[in-house]
């Protein structure tokens, strides 16, 4: 057999073992100042913020949806929730396809679907229409998130992981901003539905620029679609008890934060006789949570993974007690507190749960997502129809007590990992 081509010439009679061989080196992960990066930065920012303008669409038009088609704050709140929902309930499947097919694969698929619903919804002729349109919506969506924190895992440095996945957060922030800033002003111009076209064309162009800049996966390797193989990997990571917290902590915090953002519309237009692009540009504080999102890492960094845990906690009760407050002044500073919380205890519960997980990852982040967003879509559900019977009290009475149930996790994980240490530490002496 001839000997492989290595690119050093070959001349006839001579052996190619008098020749130095070039050294085949493989690919290193990805981390800041490296190659690839800052356009896998850029693409997967561009991801982040075209999923949650689309997925919260309706959010900040909530108001006007209940007065265009006659409902009460519950009934379209489901025009969140059900989009959420979905998502949850198919971001398991999704990452396991992901798992054969590939991740840049799946994202670009749900990317393309997502979008192209998106382009639907306004033209939704009645409140059950455009609540099956955006299930259809988050089903789509669901291929994105859980599959982008497994590429990140995949494809970057472990150091520099938590800082990706905070910038893939952050991409997250400013959709669910911009996303809301631009259906308020277009629907006070022109009315809710082009308010979600506006939305929609939005994330058509960062799909494009999603598609353009994503670098291809290096280190990625197709595993089987066995239904049994996906089942113990899914067993054995809820079997595991710091993802089951995480998962827990993940589902609360959003419980609180779709709880908050779902209800504040009513309150603004009810109690301030705000106008819709108003409104919308409330929020504007997401702006707060980019910048705690990015920070995430270095918060890590200073002070542990429970120690930033128990700072978010701590922001997020004080925004949600200032936001009972009489005044716009104290109602916007509650929900910079809140969305600050929010979003640094999201990105650092994540980015654990990826690091976590030394196999599966897909799945783990998945079901990290799927109770994240029901947490969503329960607090979305919970809070307005706390609202609607008891007003703003009721709502933020619904929000302290998932803040209580995040701290009681991060306690106990505490004192969990200090029990441990102290069982490890007869066994290292005698060593």
């Amino acid at each position: 057999m001839p000997p492989a081509h290595t690119g050093a010439p070959v001349i006839p009679g001579a052996s190619t073992a008098s020749f130095p061989q070039p050294e085949l080196r493989s690919p290193e992960p990805r981390s800041p100042g490296r190659p690839g990066y800052r356009r896998m930065s850029l693409a997967l920012f561009a991801a982040g913020l075209a999923t949650f303008a689309l997925l919260y669409s309706t959010q900040a038009l909530l108001p006007a949806i209940s007065a265009g088609f006659g409902v009460t704050a519950g009934q379209a709140s489901w025009t969140v929730s059900a989009a959420t929902g979905a998502l949850a309930l198919f971001v398991l499947p999704l990452s396991a396809l992901s798992e054969r097919f590939g991740r840049t694969r799946m994202m670009t698929c749900s990317m393309v679907l997502a979008v192209g619903v998106g382009l639907l919804v306004p033209f939704a002729p009645s409140l059950e229409w455009l609540v099956v349109l955006r299930a259809v919506q988050g089903a789509a969506i669901a291929g994105i998130p859980a599959s982008a924190m497994a590429y990140l895992a995949e494809e970057v440095r472990p150091k520099a992981l938590v800082g990706a996945i905070g910038l893939f957060v952050a991409g997250n922030s400013i959709g669910g901003m911009s996303g809301r800033v631009v259906t308020g002003w277009a629907a006070q111009a022109w009315g809710w539905r082009a308010g979600l076209a506006a939305v929609g064309v939005m994330a058509l162009v960062c799909a494009v620029a999603f598609l353009v800049l994503l670098p291809r996966a290096r280190f990625f390797r197709p595993a089987s679609l066995n239904p049994r193989a996906v089942g113990r990997t899914v067993a054995g990571h809820l079997r595991d008890p710091l993802l089951l917290r995480l998962y827990g902590i993940g589902a609360l915090f959003m419980t609180v934060f779709g709880a908050v953002y779902t209800v504040i519309g009513y309150r603004l237009v009810d109690e301030f006789s705000l106008g819709q692009g108003v409104v919308g540009s409330i929020f504007l504080v997401y702006l707060v949570g980019t910048a705690s999102s990015a920070a995430a890492g270095q918060l890590v960094a200073r002070a542990g993974r429970r120690g930033a845990l128990y700072l978010a906690v701590t922001t997020t009760a004080l925004g949600l007690l200032l936001s009972l407050g009489d005044s716009l002044a104290a109602i916007l500073v509650g929900l910079v507190l809140i969305t600050a919380g929010f979003f640094a205890g999201h990105a650092v519960a994540s980015a654990a749960v990826s690091r976590t997980a030394k196999s599966g990852r897909a799945q783990a982040s998945a079901l990290y997502q799927s109770a994240y967003y029901l947490g969503s879509s329960a607090g979305g559900t919970l809070g307005a129809l706390a609202y609607h019977a008891s007003g703003w009290a009721a709502t933020v009475g619904i929000a302290l007590l998932a803040v209580v149930g995040v701290a009681s996790i991060t306690l106990y994980g505490s004192h969990a990992a200090r029990a441990e240490r102290r069982l490890l530490a007869p066994a290292a002496t005698a060593r």
